[in-house]
């Protein structure tokens, strides 16, 4: 968190059955790319219904919005993908699908083939360069045992067209010296399972 003197730090909450609840945000990308600047605490829509879009109007109370888990939903599962020189490893559940992997590296995120990811379908420095471009902190990589996640952008949200808002924040580098080794939630991942939750951005 922030120090005395220091700006805020942005941080966001979810609601239970309710609005994501934004803080210090210093900025909001809209569908049509054009940024603006929130107030200091600001509620953005999650039922879908709100008439003001991405903010939110109140609407949920009223459809009877819930934030229940479906059950076939992709499971927050964490796998690894080992090849000679780099490890991929990726989480399905905490995916935001904005397609920078597929789009950019099909010789390596290959859609309609299992396994999806070929960790030797490219240059160790192509792969590393593509999986930076991961918003949502589904993808990593480890070269020589240690795992990276060291991506560095500034905290934001992006709303994206008839689907999820991509948040983006500060990453750290985190190292890790069991590439195989399953592990939990990407710290940069929005903790949507347990509400009222606060994440730092």
């Amino acid at each position: 968190m922030s120090g005395p003197g220091e700006p805020r730090t942005p941080v966001l909450t979810i609601a239970k059955n309710g609005p994501y609840l934004a803080e210090q945000l210093p900025a909001l990308t809209g569908v049509d790319g054009s940024t603006e600047t929130p107030k200091p605490r600001t509620a953005l829509h999650r039922c879908g219904q709100s008439g003001r879009k991405p903010y939110c109007d109140g609407t949920h109370a009223k459809v009877g919005f819930t934030d229940e888990k479906k059950p076939d939903r992709v499971p927050d599962h964490r796998d690894t993908y080992a090849g000679k020189g780099i490890t991929i490893f990726d989480n399905r559940g905490i995916c935001s699908h904005a397609g920078h992997c597929s789009d950019n590296l099909a010789t390596v995120f290959r859609g309609g083939v299992e396994p999806w990811i070929d960790p030797d379908g490219a240059t160790v420095a192509r792969i590393i360069e593509v999986v930076r471009m991961c918003p949502s902190g589904a993808l990593s990589y480890a070269v020589d045992g240690l795992e990276h996640r060291d991506q560095e952008r500034e905290p934001a949200v992006r709303v994206t067209p008839h689907g999820p808002y991509r948040l983006e924040r500060r990453r750290r580098t985190c190292g890790r010296r069991e590439p195989g080794r399953r592990v939990g939630r990407a710290p940069d991942a929005v903790p949507v399972r347990t509400f009222e939750e606060q994440a730092v951005l």
